[in-house]
């Protein structure tokens, strides 16, 4: 009855632990972007032999968040996961100015991400891999639609997890994930330089290649099928109605890590589904 119970409350816990997580994702995916382009700055004026003037320190925890408007400090009470935004019916206590849904719809998709994954696989490690996988996807999803990158610092380590994670087969057999690593990266080279060479143009980033090979440590090579197939179509659905419906331009670059993310959501759940369901279509 125990072990009963804490299994139904897991997926409860792990949604309401979800909430939180997202909370810290969304400064993630505000802060991350900015913290590689600082590097970068002081990168290239170490090249040049030029100093660049000391700034203000900015990581994942310095400076405090506050109002863009107005840059009222958020206090501890105004930064409670869903609620605060609820209480403050989306205004900055202090201006009033908007602020954007995005942050608590953020908050509810890592916690719906982290029900889900309770209740699919239980109590366990692969819950706990489960979790830290979707919640990463959700943070590469939304930084390259921010700005165009899939930053290393997170997709390198994703790959080494997954390949851990699999070292007792969690979720693929170790040499599988090894492979689809591999495999993954090696599938969006090639055509990444097919592309080039045909039109010379660069049709995608190696952030790209990097996440095809995390999502290849952690579901083994025969999900990557699935997954470009996934990723593909529904890049190609978006993209055509954001020409169409949009006015989208054709030469401004439409990001394709949200496409994999996804894929890689609907590969973890249901991808022996839906390879059984293709072979079985094949004959």
């Amino acid at each position: 009855m125990h072990v009963l119970v804490r299994a139904e409350f897991f997926p409860i816990t792990l949604g309401l632990m979800g909430l939180l997580v997202g909370s810290f994702l969304n400064v993630v995916i505000h802060r991350l972007p900015r913290m590689l382009q600082r590097e970068w700055r002081v990168q290239c004026a170490e090249l040049q032999g030029e100093t660049l003037s000391e700034e203000e320190p900015f990581n994942l925890a310095t400076p405090r968040s506050r109002c863009p408007h107005c840059g009222h400090l958020i206090t501890a009470l105004e930064n409670i996961p869903v609620i605060s935004y609820l209480f403050l019916r989306g205004k900055c206590k202090s201006c009033r100015a908007p602020i954007s849904p995005r942050y608590p719809l953020i908050e509810l998709a890592a916690a719906v991400l982290g029900a889900a994954a309770a209740w699919h696989f239980g109590p366990g490690w692969q819950a706990a891999g489960a979790v830290l996988f979707l919640w990463a996807l959700l943070a590469l999803a939304m930084i390259d639609l921010d700005t165009h990158l899939l930053p290393d610092s997170i997709t390198l380590p994703l790959i080494w997890l997954g390949l851990l994670f699999n070292l007792s087969g969690q979720f693929a057999p170790l040499s599988q994930a090894v492979i689809g690593a591999v495999a993954g990266y090696l599938a969006l080279w090639s055509v990444y330089w097919a592309f080039k060479l045909a039109t010379g143009k660069e049709g995608m980033g190696y952030g790209d290649f990097k996440l095809l090979a995390a999502l290849g440590a952690w579901l083994g090579w025969p999900m990557l099928p699935a997954i470009v197939l996934i990723s593909s179509l529904v890049g190609a659905l978006v993209g055509i109605g954001l020409i169409v419906f949009a006015r989208h331009g054709r030469d401004v670059p439409i990001p394709f890590g949200p496409y994999l993310a996804l894929a890689g959501v609907i590969a973890l759940f249901w991808g022996n589904d839906l390879n059984h369901l293709y072979l079985s279509a094949i004959g």
